[in-house]
């Protein structure tokens, strides 16, 4: 296994000998983010611009329009809270191709704090118009949606995690836009997830199977937007009911996607996991999933209320 970031790095510098175009511009935290190693291999196609998000992505969205592939790089909390002007009015009202490469995502930035956890990202991210959101779960898929990142026209914005996370697929799997990917079959339920919580969601499957003999689908919703709605719609018409989990405010996020896809095609029970409305605290990653009700434990005795009541 090996840490999301580490592998955006990588993969980052590796496509970057092969397309020419693109350029990586952080925000004075490319040792975090990892771009620094494609500044490192391609220093004059790396720009770290300070601590100012806004100039970083207001100079992106110029580059952009001189044929070039601007990857933006910073803490996704600082870059949808400290850029959220640039990204709306210079990037995607006009219809610039900029991407975005959120680090640090949901509550992996765990000591941190509040101030540095991104709960809020993919709810902002995906309402703004000409933007696609990806999110990797894996080293493979991060691999797999950089690439797809680059060679999407328009604004896309990555979302990625600090954390180690178990490997899920392998180099031969596709990604596309508008895609997911069934990862675990069940005739039960249906979790749908992103990022770690696919993970975190396949875990609690096995545990619902042994000891309570659910059998649970796991949906793993790597492209928020444009999202599937027919695996959606599957499992409503195929499933009791679909429990959506994500490392984000339960406004906004996942939940409210699945919710708005069911209302306007086929009703179904569904029950939303994540964060409640609430900033996180600083602590141990696994202990702050765990106190946010987002650990398997957790997310076990969740569906379980959801299938007894």
């Amino acid at each position: 296994m090996k840490a999301i970031r580490d592998v955006y790095g990588d993969v980052l510098k590796e496509y970057g000998h092969s397309n020419n175009n693109i350029v990586v511009l952080d925000a004075d935290v490319s040792g975090s983010t990892k771009s620094g190693v494609f500044g490192k291999e391609f220093p004059d196609r790396f720009f770290n611009m300070g601590v100012a998000e806004a100039n970083m992505i207001g100079y992106a969205a110029g580059l952009s329009t001189c044929g070039k592939i601007p990857f933006v790089n910073t803490f996704a909390v600082f870059m949808i809270n400290r850029g959220a002007d640039m990204i709306r009015n210079s990037v995607c009202y006009g219809h610039l191709n900029v991407k975005f490469a959120g680090g640090y995502a949901g509550a992996s930035d765990s000591y941190d704090g509040a101030t540095h956890h991104a709960i809020e990202d993919v709810s902002y991210m995906r309402t703004l118009p000409n933007m696609y959101v990806l999110i990797p779960c894996d080293a493979h898929s991060t691999v797999a949606l950089t690439k797809l990142t680059i060679d999407t026209e328009g604004a896309v914005y990555l979302r990625l995690s600090r954390s180690v996370m178990p490997e899920l697929y392998n180099d031969k799997t596709k990604f596309k836009l508008g895609g997911s990917h069934t990862v675990r079959e069940g005739s039960d339920y249906t979790i749908v997830a992103y990022g770690y919580m696919v993970s975190k969601a396949l875990e609690s499957a096995q545990i619902l199977q042994d000891k309570h003999n659910l059998s649970m689908r796991v949906i793993d919703m790597y492209s928020i937007k444009p999202i599937d709605k027919k695996a959606i719609i599957s499992a409503a018409k195929e499933t009791k009911g679909i429990i959506s989990i994500e490392e984000h405010l339960t406004n906004g996020g996942l939940g409210s996607i699945v919710a708005e896809t069911l209302c306007e095609s086929t009703p179904a029970r569904l029950k939303r996991i994540g964060f409640q409305d609430t900033f996180t605290e600083t602590g141990d990653y696994e202990a702050l999933l765990s106190k946010y009700n987002l650990g398997t434990v957790e997310i076990v005795e969740q569906i379980l209320e959801f299938h007894k009541g």
